[in-house]
């Protein structure tokens, strides 16, 4: 399947390595999907282009304020602009599935739950009018903020008024218990749980359930290497549904007759570490993401955020899961998390391996122990530096490089000593990880 799209000449490429601007742009060919996971994905993003339009100046601190004579919001014309190519390509993959799912003509009516053909094609002339609107003020040049805010409220009340945009965002937040483990899903069934308690856990865990889907999104887009700075989309409509819901936790909490209870702990403990986590994310790792440039920058920073969330969010739902069965193992629930949890403590490792090495040398610069390090570098640098975030890759090459191509001791002893306490901080960074809180290290031999 393939999309072309015409992007306008002053607009940001969609992907730095297949298009310029002013080119045409072939979206590339997505594997076919189920259409309930297409139908999702536009929800997602028409509901994120709402949240961004709403709320991500006020969580995002952006450096460019309203008031500013000379600033440009042209950027993020073009980040509403990606969205609706997005969510015009989704719509063209969701009508083939349907229709390819049933063999009827495109006319028929051919449902993914509350879904049709009928709703894509209605949703196609929803989406037309408003990309050739924000195209036309991009190639308009430079645009003022007058000109932004009078798109933003003209494209959030189109997303609030247009019938079938509004349904296709409603979309995504359906069905999130369908995607929780078994385990989870027991959970609810317990006879032990009032019907309150399980109003409110069930309301709790599907919520959570979504914004976990929400993020793997983002993971997807990582590990494609697709474009990113239009994920600020999805973190704008995670960090608004995870604000409700820890809202939402807290006001049971405040009704809750016995705090005593595991599921008060565990309800507590959730928002405690959602609000932590929101914190941290949203107020140091996207913090001015959309006014920056380099793709390198843009990726360190979404990767960083996305392994935060989805990290912390799946350890929260491990502690609901724990109600059930006390002994559950988290890569039991989420299969996926084994694979990031081999790899962290491979990394760990051979940080410490590294670490331990370039002591050594540091304080006897002798033959044999500057071998050392170079071997255990190299070690490193074939496969483990694949784990690191991609914002402390480009540092420890930079240190590695410096090793191998100082061969004079008396230089090399004081960048041992700037690689050591790098590897020091770097070391307790990776031990911090969400995934490793239950797997304390132990010093090697």
């Amino acid at each position: 399947m393939e999309i072309t799209a015409t992007l306008p000449n002053t607009a940001e490429p969609l992907a730095a390595d297949h298009a310029k601007a002013g080119q045409e742009y072939v979206f590339p060919p997505r594997p076919v999907r189920e259409p309930g996971e297409t139908a999702f994905e536009i929800g997602l993003w028409l509901s994120g282009l709402e949240g961004f339009l709403c709320n991500w100046d006020r969580i995002s601190r952006e450096t460019q304020k309203p008031g500013d004579a000379d600033a440009n919001w042209t950027k993020e014309l073009r980040l509403t602009f990606s969205a609706l190519l997005i969510c015009s390509e989704l719509n063209y993959e969701l009508r083939k599935g349907l229709i390819a799912g049933t063999g009827q003509p495109a006319s028929s009516h051919t449902a993914v739950k509350d879904l049709s053909v009928e709703d894509c094609n209605a949703l196609v002339l929803e989406l037309r009018d408003l990309i050739a609107l924000n195209k036309g003020l991009i190639d308009a040049g430079t645009a003022r903020f007058d000109t932004w805010r009078s798109w933003k409220e003209l494209l959030i009340n189109k997303l609030r008024t247009l019938p079938t945009a509004a349904k296709f965002a409603r979309e995504w937040e359906q069905g999130g218990l369908d995607h929780l483990p078994k385990d989870l899903q027991q959970l609810l069934s317990r006879k032990s749980l009032s019907f309150s308690d399980r109003a409110d856990l069930t309301e709790v865990l599907s919520r959570f359930a979504v914004i976990i889907r929400s993020l793997e999104v983002v993971g997807r887009m990582l590990r494609g290497d697709e474009p990113l700075k239009t994920t600020v989309l999805i973190f704008a409509k995670v960090h608004e549904i995870s604000q409700d819901l820890i809202m939402f936790i807290n006001s049971r909490l405040t009704r809750f007759q016995d705090e005593s209870a595991e599921l008060f702990a565990s309800l507590d403990g959730a928002s405690y570490t959602a609000s932590l986590e929101l914190k941290k994310v949203y107020q140091q790792e996207l913090t001015g993401l959309v006014g920056i440039r380099p793709a390198p920058s843009i990726h360190a920073k979404v990767e960083t955020a996305f392994a935060s969330l989805n990290d912390s969010f799946e350890q929260i739902l491990a502690g609901f899961a724990r109600l059930v069965e006390p002994d559950v193992v988290i890569t039991d629930l989420f299969p996926g998390i084994h694979l990031k949890l081999e790899r962290s403590l491979s990394l760990r490792r051979a940080l410490w391996k590294a670490l331990r090495s370039v002591k050594a040398a540091e304080a006897d610069p002798q033959k044999g122990l500057i071998d050392a390090v170079r071997k255990e570098l190299t070690a490193f640098m074939h496969e483990p530096v694949n784990y690191l975030f991609f914002k402390d890759r480009d540092t420890l090459e930079r240190f590695t490089e410096e090793v191998f191509a100082t061969t004079e001791n008396k230089d090399l002893v004081p960048i041992l000593h700037r690689f050591g306490a790098y590897l020091e901080t770097l070391f307790g960074l990776v031990n911090m990880r969400t995934l490793l809180a239950s797997h304390p290290f132990v010093e090697s031999k």
